[in-house]
């Protein structure tokens, strides 16, 4: 089991640090490369580029929580639970209600 772990290229797990403005305020964030990788991603896919997500989720958290707490665990966090649903098979209800799982080769 340690081989998936062990065996990872080292470049994923190197941390990088990037500067970025969020609502004119300069700041950095210090994030694992493979991290870095999968906020590009949901940037991409959501049709904006990483400075544009990343200010929209933290407006976000600061519209609902009321203050941004430790910002880049938010974003480590935010990255495993889209990895998650990305894998996860989806889940709808059926005709009585119940929920059941689509196969999702259909």
């Amino acid at each position: 089991m340690c081989h998936l772990f062990a065996h990872q290229p080292q470049r994923d797990y190197e941390s990088q640090t990037r500067s970025l403005r969020i609502d004119g305020h300069c700041t950095s964030i210090r994030l694992e490369m493979s991290f870095w990788d999968t906020l590009e991603e949901i940037a991409a896919k959501e049709g904006m580029t990483l400075a544009k997500f990343l200010t929209t989720l933290h407006n976000e958290v600061l519209d609902h929580h009321g203050e941004v707490n430790n910002f880049a665990s938010l974003l480590r966090c935010s990255c495993l639970i889209y990895r998650a649903k990305a894998n996860a098979p989806a889940v709808v209800p059926d005709y009585r209600g119940a929920a059941a799982i689509m196969d999702a080769a259909e």
